[in-house]
Formats: C-alpha cells, structure tokens, sequence
C-alpha cells in the first residue's frame, strides 16, 4: 500500500463530517451534534465558513438542490474546505434505510452528517472559472434553443396579424441572443487554450457539432479522466439489470446527468447518418430487431466512450509535450 494511499485513509478516519442542508434563504448547519442557521447570501456564507474552519478536518456534506447550492459550495472552495455534493436520492434512500421518515431542515442536516460519516463521500472539485462561465453560458444557451423550438412549433396556429408580428419579433429577438451567446463562447474559448483544444478535439469526431462539444464539456468535465465504464455510468447511460429468480425485468437507463444525455442524443442523430462505424452499429443493432431508441442508446453510449478515449489521449500528447519542454535547456 503507498504512502499517498495510507495518507488519505487516515485523513478520511479524522475527518469531522458537517450536513448543511441548503435552501433558497437559509443553510441549516449540523457539526458534531449541534445546530446552527445561517443566512443563503454573503454575510451568512462568511459566518459559516469561520465557524467551520474553527474545526480541523472538517468536511462539510450537501445536496444538490438545483442551484441553490452554488454560492456554498464556491465560498467553501475558496475557504478550502472541502466540500461534496451529494444526490439527493442517494441521501434520502440512506434515510429511509434507517427508518427515518420525517422531513425537517434540522432532520436533514443531521442525516447529512451521518451520510458523511459513514459512507465518506468523495470531495467535489472546484471547478475553473472558465469551466463555471462555460456551464452558465451552455445553460442559457439550451433554454434559449428550447424557447426557439417551440415558437417554431406555434407559429403555424397563429392567425391574428398582430400575434403574427408579434411572433416573427421573438423569432427574431432568439435568434439574436443564441448567436450573441455563441458569441461569448467562442471568446471564452479564445481566453482558455486548454479548454480549446478539447472543444477542437471533439468537434473533429463525425456527428459531433461544437453545440454537443460544448455541452458534453461543461457538464461532464471528468471526460478523460474516467474509464468506459465510468464515464457511461456518470452520464447515465449505463443499463441497469433487473433480475430476480426466474423474472428477467427490461433493462432501462437513467440517473446521471441529463443535459449530457440530452446533447449526446440530438448528436447520435447526425452520427447514425455520417460516421460509418456508428452507423454500423446503429444497423446491427437494427437488424437484431432492436427497438430504435435502444438502438440510439447504445450508439450514445459508444459515442460518449469514444470521446473519452479522445480527450484521454489529448490530455497523455500534452503531458508529453511538457515533458519535452522542460528537459529543453533554457536560453541563456
């Protein structure tokens, strides 16, 4: 066993597990068996923090709550704590395990602690600024596509002239603000070479546009970090087996993440039609008489591993390439 290995056993075994749980005006902090309520804004955010870091290895355990967790989880990476955010379903099921079923912020803080202690989830990284502007822009940009898709879908059933002015104004007004986004992108892009070179190397692959590139990256930035299949299973996109005795249940997808499955689906589209090997799969899959969704399933999946495979590979040839730059000798 490594050093590196014992080293963070032993971190995990003195770490003080606190649950917040958080909600839109208010964070309810339980550490070592006492409560606390503290503000969802600045003041309260620095109030939490202070006291936490009056605790050594203190390791604070939240949920994700839609959002509201965000401010939290950025002022604890800047005070260095660590910090992991949990699912909630993972959280609740925990709960039920124990015979809880009551519901209350105090109750939920309590059983977050204890999630902590005994299962000692994995800290959530801090993600770059680069990588957070990415998944705010990528964000607004989804809701605006989906407003445009359904304007789109209303227009043929409006018949009053004013509406239809009205209607062509919007039309209009969206597609000024995707491509304005589109926009802030690509500037965002040109700021962070890193983050180019992999939108670049995704957007190489057949059936893969920079929409899907920029999507699958801000929300999976993991992607070449993981193997086969854990990068399926964080996606959502590994099947689950239902069996019991002689009962052989349909196996199904879910969990994961959704806004990657939901770009990865819209690409295996385009790639059943232009990139041979899918396309093949896609065939196979077909002829086996294979229902076309479970078709498009596993031609997401592959797709999803097969980027993995590209940004892995980048991530190695750079590697590389700074290992060669540092043996260079320097110019006087």
């Amino acid at each position: 066993m490594s050093q590196t290995t014992i080293k963070n056993m032993q971190a995990q075994d003195d770490a003080v597990y606190a649950g917040i749980d958080v909600a839109k005006a208010t964070l309810q902090l339980d550490l070592q068996g006492h409560q606390a309520e503290f503000t969802n804004e600045p003041r309260g955010l620095a109030q939490l923090c202070r006291k936490l870091q009056s605790v050594p290895h203190v390791h604070v355990v939240c949920e994700a709550t839609g959002g509201y967790e965000g401010a939290l989880v950025q002022a604890l990476h800047q005070a260095k704590i660590p910090v992991s955010v949990t699912n909630p379903a993972q959280v609740r099921a925990a709960a039920r395990a124990k015979g809880q079923r009551a519901k209350t912020d105090r109750i939920d803080a309590a059983l977050l602690s204890d999630y902590g202690r005994r299962y000692q989830p994995a800290a959530t990284q801090a993600n770059s600024p680069s990588q957070q502007r990415l998944v705010a822009l990528t964000q607004w940009l989804k809701q605006l596509i989906q407003g445009q898709a359904l304007a789109k879908t209303q227009a043929e059933h409006h018949q009053d002239p004013f509406v239809r002015r009205q209607h062509s104004k919007l039309m209009a007004h969206l597609k000024a603000q995707i491509q304005a986004v589109e926009t802030q992108i690509h500037a965002l892009l040109a700021q962070d070479a890193n983050l180019k070179q992999r939108v670049d190397c995704l957007d190489k692959i057949e059936g893969v546009g920079l929409r899907t590139a920029w999507m699958v990256l801000a929300h999976m930035p993991e992607l070449g970090r993981l193997n086969r299949q854990e990068a399926a299973a964080l996606a959502g996109l590994a099947p689950w087996t239902r069996e019991s005795g002689t009962m052989k249940g349909m196996r199904c997808i879910g969990g994961g993440r959704p806004e990657v499955r939901l770009a990865l689906y819209m690409a295996s589209l385009s790639t059943v039609r232009c990139n041979p090997v899918l396309r093949s799969l896609y065939q196979h899959l077909r002829s086996k008489q294979k229902p076309p969704k479970v078709a498009l399933t596993a031609v997401m999946r592959r797709l999803l591993i097969y980027m993995n495979l590209q940004i892995k590979a980048l991530i190695s040839s750079s590697a590389v390439e700074d290992k060669k730059n540092e043996k260079q000798p320097k110019p006087d």
